[in-house]
């Protein structure tokens, strides 16, 4: 008997039956081998049934959580055990439900009687179950096997082919016998990294194929574990004049039971590889619908099918080389480390295929929430965006917390050969911030600059059905990915271009009169004449803009050539790699424990420098404070970085005579062989956090070392009266312009005046009275000046 639905299990349980007993033998391995950790544990007790072992768990110590999918089972097990403390009965099914019920921390022991041949979906339940486990913790299946089951029985029972299986990539598995049930004790990694691995020489007619892609209503994609020891996709060789398409129907039909109608089948990409030495040409046919029960009807050729979580797919074991490259044609970057594979994307129309977990509803709807409450998305498009698009779906390597994290956290997407981030999906409260200043409006047609895809789409979504979005990434890979999830969950609003960014969009793509609105997604040294080009008169741009190494979200707006900084966010993205992209000038002191960066891209002399660090340090006490609640220097770098003559970074790469902390670093200035630097000194310490607190002071080195300390120090007292807020969030921002490079000076508003290669930015701050020659009159000069 097996039962497959739940209203069977729903009837078995409401008429009063129930499974075997908990031995006596199984009590003594759990006591033994599963003991209750010091100071009380906690448990997970999957298919609890009538609540018999979640009873003995608490008995033994454990706070248990027991849970079963028929609700006449959790009504049995409240009643026959209604005397025993410690265990919450809970209606969860745990392939299909949202896990929200189940406890953040984890379980010391995980538990699953009489259940495991019942699960479709083996190798994502147990993948999931073990990341569950707190350190040093077990899952232990306690199973009938066929060798001790009458055969009209078996199938409730493991053969020893899928207890292999079950015990893969387990640290530590252990087999007992518990009165001719196997007790499988299994700690440690619950993953084995995934190979892309070959089946035996093909033959001379199995050069061409087609695999089909297919997911559930939960966006899980199927694989089956084929007879030779691997993953495999449905699929298999066309026959006779058949295209890719039909091919990929009928082998999923042939080999699992689903069907799919040809329209709904649609060939993405056709990959070209070899397969010992044998040229091979497979087409990857992504299936959009489908119906039927999912079977095995060759059992000769696979032990079984089920659907895998995304997020998983980098530590599945074994997967058919083909099938590994079809994945990550669909779904770029799941699977690590594949070898490069040529490939020829097809520009199919692929209507978006719809389908999450229960639980990413959940976490979406948490993460919107704590954007809003933070205050960054105040306006209901923005709000409705957050709370819409699927933002898992653009990060489909990582699980649903982290894609969900309403925190700081960006899930990077992409490494260079350094190990250094150049593509992710940013922090959403930053981007909820940065749309929210774009002033968007119903049908709005954007620019975005560094591709990915969930921006662009929150972007669509916040300008309605008549928006549109043109995305620009020079990347070839992040643009593939980027096309290839806007086909799987797009609004196909948006259009991918590979291209530099910093050239703008292509022509054909630019609206008359411009943008509406555009953003960069990329830390900018420079601003590209491109992006104010191609911008309409009054819109906005927003863009991380560095400006000595610090990063800000400005929000600027087009006045003719000039554009008028109207906010300031604090932020940090990945850097350029396109033409604007900047080596900064570094300086290496006292054989590389020190470091100047010299930010603003030209480097100043540093002869005598390390003679200089060998003498006595002059210090200097700036006299301003700071309290655990107010400890970031704020706005003071970048005010420091816009105002000082010689302004660079001296980073620390080891403890010495700075001071400065080893891998920090601190702002800095230099002249004729001398150097002062700004760091901060505990002057109080105390049980609360209230009762700490800091004083910036200066440090010097080299004959005109106490001089640039005053000027240093006078710099953080000025900051102090005129731009410091008690709360870090409202210091003062400057008045900021940006000028095309050229700009003459005597066309310049008053304002400290920082150069790069293609503008010319000119700060005003509160308080600072920098006044440069008077504008002179120039009719018809389409040039707007500021603070004169």
């Amino acid at each position: 008997m097996t039962y497959t639905a739940r209203d069977e299990w729903q009837q078995h349980y409401g008429e009063g039956k129930g499974w075997r007993q908990l031995g006596e033998r199984e009590r003594e391995l759990l006591a033994e081998h599963t003991p209750v950790p010091e100071g009380g544990g906690r448990a997970l007790d999957v298919g609890c049934g009538t609540g018999e072992l979640a009873a003995h768990l608490a008995g033994l110590g454990y706070s248990v959580d027991a849970v079963d999918f028929a609700e006449s089972a959790i009504a049995r097990a409240r009643e026959e055990h209604a005397d025993i403390e410690g265990v919450r009965w809970l209606q969860l099914d745990i392939e299909r439900d949202d896990p929200a019920p189940l406890h953040e921390e984890g379980y010391d022991l995980i538990t699953l009687r009489l259940v495991y041949p019942f699960v479709r979906d083996r190798g994502r339940i147990v993948h999931g179950l073990g990341e569950r486990l707190r350190d040093g913790g077990a899952l232990v299946v306690i199973t009938p096997v066929v060798e001790n089951t009458p055969e009209e029985r078996r199938g409730i029972a493991l053969d020893e082919e899928e207890i292999v299986l079950l015990g893969a990539g387990w640290a530590m598995v252990e087999r007992l016998d518990a009165d001719g049930l196997a007790f499988l004790v299994l700690r440690g990694p619950c993953h084995a990294d995934t190979r892309a691995v070959e089946k035996r020489p093909p033959t001379s007619h199995a050069l061409t194929g087609a695999l089909a892609v297919v997911t559930d209503d939960a966006g899980r994609v199927l694989l089956g574990r084929s007879r030779r020891g691997m993953l495999e996709l449905p699929g298999g060789k066309t026959a006779g004049p058949e295209d890719f398409a039909a091919a990929a129907v009928r082998e999923l039909a042939e080999e699992t039971g689903l069907v799919a109608d040809p329209v709904d089948a649609h060939a993405v990409t056709m990959l070209v590889d070899d397969s010992h030495g044998v040229p091979r040409l497979t087409a990857v046919v992504r299936i959009t619908a489908w119906t039927g029960t999912l079977a095995n009807p060759e059992p000769k050729l696979f032990d079984r099918w089920e659907f895998f979580d995304l997020h998983a797919l980098a530590c599945v074991g074994d997967v058919f080389a083909p099938a590994a490259l079809a994945l990550d044609a669909v779904w770029p970057g799941v699977i690590p480390g594949l070898q490069p594979v040529t490939a020829y994307p097809i520009a199919s129309d692929q209507p978006p295929v719809p389908g999450e977990p229960a639980e990413a509803g959940r976490l979406r709807a948490a993460m919107a929430q704590t954007v809003i409450d933070g205050g960054w998305a105040p306006s209901a498009p923005v709000q409705e965006a957050l709370r819409t698009v699927p933002r898992h779906r653009f990060a489909p390597e990582v699980n649903l917390a982290a894609a969900y994290d309403g925190g700081d956290r960006a899930v990077v997407t992409r490494y260079d050969k350094a190990g250094t981030a150049i593509s992710s999906v940013s922090a959403a409260w930053l981007q909820a911030d940065m749309i929210e200043h774009l002033g968007l409006g119903p049908g709005a047609v954007v620019f975005e600059a560094g591709s990915g895809g969930y921006n662009a789409e929150l972007i669509a979504h916040t300008t309605g059905p008549g928006g549109r979005v043109v995305t620009v990434d020079i990347d070839p890979w992040v643009v593939r990915r980027t096309r290839r999830f806007l086909a799987e969950a797009g609004s196909r609003r948006v259009t991918a271009v590979e291209a530099d960014a910093a050239l703008g969009a292509p022509a054909h793509l630019v609206p008359r009169g411009g943008f509406d609105a555009s953003m960069i997604t990329y830390n900018c040294w420079d601003i590209a004449p491109a992006w104010r080009e191609q911008l309409a008169e009054g819109a906005r741009l927003v863009l991380p803009l560095e400006m000595g190494g610090y990063t800000r979200a400005v929000t600027f707006e087009r006045r003719g050539q000039v554009l008028h900084a109207r906010n300031f966010t604090y932020c940090g993205f990945v850097r350029d790699q396109g033409q604007q992209a900047r080596t900064i000038p570094v300086v290496s002191l006292l054989g590389g424990g020190l470091t100047l960066r010299f930010e603003h891209g030209t480097a100043a002399e540093t002869a005598g420098l390390e003679e200089a660090l060998r003498e006595p340090r002059h210090e200097v006490a700036t006299g301003i404070t700071m309290g655990a609640a107010n400890s970031s220097f704020g706005s003071l770098q970048l005010y420091a970085a816009t105002i000082l003559p010689g302004f660079c970074r001296l980073a620390a790469h080891h403890e010495g005579v700075t001071g400065i902390a080893k891998n920090r670093d601190a702002p800095a200035i230099v002249g004729d062989a001398s150097l002062a630097y700004l760091i901060h000194v505990q002057t109080k310490d105390g049980d609360r956090p209230q009762d700490k607190e800091w004083e910036w002071v200066v440090h010097a080195f080299g004959e005109e070392g106490p001089a640039l300390a005053e000027r240093l120090a006078s710099t953080v007292r000025a900051w102090d009266r005129h731009v410091r807020a008690d709360d870090n969030d409202r210091h003062a921002d400057p008045v900021l312009t940006v000028h095309p490079a050229g700009t003459p000076d005597d066309l310049l508003p008053a304002g400290d005046v920082l150069d790069k290669e293609h503008c010319r930015l000119v700060f005003r701050w509160p308080g600072r009275d920098v006044l440069l020659p008077r504008p002179a009159e120039h009719p018809g000069a389409d040039i707007v000046t500021e603070g004169v």
